[in-house]
């Protein structure tokens, strides 16, 4: 209340009081030796201070929430949503214009020696399924940089669960992987018959420790590549350090975002189901669902399914002999158990997605089937997977597991937000790189926080559920301040390979304050220079073919 409203109120007061003189000297609060004085006084007087108090306070509250404004504007959210945060778009980072991804060799990057001048020959033999060969491959590709050596195209794996056949060149374009990468190792379809006519012995094989630096390869390997001149690393998987100079970091980017293309027949494909997605909606959700029966059988986790559960994941569990007796419910505390479907479409829908929003669904062979799905279904009525979209044209792909999930990484690579319910190696690689394409929303769940609020779920109501699950993803969702030198894998944190544009003082965003910064070794301004791949492979085959008129004139 005012001053002058509780002024008008205690004269109020005492003008009723004038009109009731009956009720004179019946209320008094004190009395003095002279004259007593009345309650409705006292009361205006009260009511008068009160009214001062509240002015005061007025002020001070508004010069509170102007400076606690003015200081939030420098913080990376700053308009509350109740927890002291400002509400994230869920589509879209409004960060992601100012980080672009940056390949480009360094001045001191010497050029790839010629194959005749290498230290020999070195060939690889991936493991397990597409996107875990994927991280060897690119690995393959640096090894041999640090070796000195001709990479002969990687052999897949074929003996690993998913039990495909295909070579590189059935998923892979070759000719591109070589060309692309000419600058920085030479590359060859197979050793010269020349080369192995010589060996006297047939190529040694070794294994190398998980994670191993540059310096165990020149000391270990490099000796007995010299010797034997053709040397085979066996089950390459994550067998090179995480952290290593940023040349040979972005060697890695140029090799998995750029190098590393489908073949024609998967490309074209793919957009299909890409385009056929966005014909019914300008922009779908695609969400990754590992939740294939081996899968959760390892994870050595329980997903509510009774004693028929625990009976068949136990017998795919005996597969695994070395394989530790775990507690299920500790793992689900620990966050290392996959969401189930219906935990996936209820962590979207509490991050604000609506029921009319379109999923692509990426996944195998769903353990239990339709009614696993159903209460994800139930969530988003309009969700779709690539057999649904494309029917007859996926036959000639459906006994190819790689060339299948080949077709689903290109739709979650399209999409306008990613998700998964895993910390798998399809998720890591995705998640590196859409963060090297500008940062596109990628949702990884929070699994060790969200773990408790799904258990508490049934006794919660939604509006408290939906915030603390907002609360729990925040640095989940994809932003650039989520990456942090040696934080998780290179493959998902490409941090050497992201770079800032220029920022120009006068231009703020809308919330009027500056992005913010990654916490990376590599922030140098460069001018954003990612290529569309088709320009790139124009590009390149007008070099090729300038280079072999210029060889036909000479001859």
């Amino acid at each position: 209340m005012g001053i002058a409203k509780a002024w008008r109120f205690s004269l109020d007061l005492l003008q009723h009081q004038q009109q009731q003189p009956n009720l004179k000297g019946k209320h008094v609060c004190w009395r003095f030796t002279t004259k007593p004085i009345s309650l409705s006084v006292v009361c205006g007087f009260m009511l008068f201070g009160l009214g001062m108090i509240s002015l005061l306070m007025g002020h001070m509250a508004s010069d509170i929430e102007w400076y606690s404004q003015r200081f939030a504007r420098r913080s990376f959210y700053f308009t509350l949503d109740g927890n002291g945060h400002a509400p994230i778009d869920i589509w879209k980072s409004k960060y992601s214009k100012y980080y672009y991804g940056c390949k480009e060799r360094g001045r001191n990057f010497a050029p790839a020696v010629h194959e005749r001048k290498s230290n020999g020959y070195l060939l690889i033999a991936t493991s397990g399924g597409l996107n875990q060969q994927r991280t060897g491959i690119t690995d393959a590709v640096v090894v041999a940089r640090i070796l000195n050596a001709t990479l002969v195209l990687p052999e897949l794996d074929r003996h690993s669960f998913w039990k495909d056949d295909s070579d590189f060149l059935n998923i892979f374009d070759v000719n591109w992987f070589i060309t692309y990468l000419a600058k920085d190792i030479p590359i060859v379809k197979r050793v010269p018959y020349k080369a192995m006519r010589s060996m006297e012995k047939p190529p040694y094989m070794m294994r190398v420790p998980r994670k191993s630096e540059p310096e165990y390869y020149l000391d270990q390997v490099l000796p007995i590549l010299l010797r034997r001149r053709v040397l085979q690393l066996t089950k390459f998987d994550y067998r090179l350090a995480n952290d290593l100079d940023d040349e040979l970091q972005k060697l890695r980017c140029r090799v998995n975002y750029h190098a590393l293309r489908f073949t024609k027949p998967i490309r074209q494909l793919g957009q299909k189901l890409v385009i056929r997605m966005r014909k019914m909606a300008s922009r779908f959700i695609a969400v990754h669902l590992r939740f294939e029966p081996d899968m959760l059988a390892f994870s050595g986790c329980y997903f509510g399914g009774g004693e028929k559960e625990r009976l068949e994941l136990g017998e795919i569990r005996k597969r695994w002999t070395t394989l530790p007796d775990f507690d299920p419910d500790e793992e689900r505390k620990r966050g290392r158990c996959p969401l189930a479907p219906h935990e996936v479409g209820l962590m979207l829908r509490a991050l604000g997605f609506t029921n009319d929003t379109y999923l692509y669904v990426a996944s195998g062979d769903i353990y239990g089937g339709d009614e696993t799905m159903k209460p994800l279904k139930d969530l988003f009525p309009n969700m779709y997977t690539k057999e649904m979209l494309a029917e007859e044209e996926l036959k000639p792909f459906l006994p190819f597991s790689s060339r299948l999930a080949a077709l689903d990484y290109i739709v979650c690579d399209e999409s306008n937000v990613f998700v998964t319910n895993n910390n798998g190696n399809m998720a890591k690689i995705l998640a590196g790189r859409r963060r090297y394409m500008g940062h596109k929303r990628t949702i990884r769940p929070n699994a060790k926080r969200l773990s408790a609020l799904l258990l508490e779920r049934p006794k919660t109501d939604w509006d408290t559920f939906a915030r603390k699950v907002k609360a729990c993803q925040r640095g989940f969702m994809g932003e650039p301040d989520e990456m942090k030198p040696g934080r998780g894998e290179f493959h998902e944190y490409p941090s050497s390979c992201v770079c800032e544009k220029p920022f120009i003082d006068e231009e703020l965003t809308e919330d009027g304050h500056h992005p913010p910064k990654l916490a990376t070794r590599n922030m140098t301004v460069e001018v954003d220079s990612t290529m569309d791949g088709e320009k790139e492979e124009s590009d390149l085959l007008h070099k090729r073919n300038g280079r072999r008129a210029s060889r036909k004139k000479f001859l």
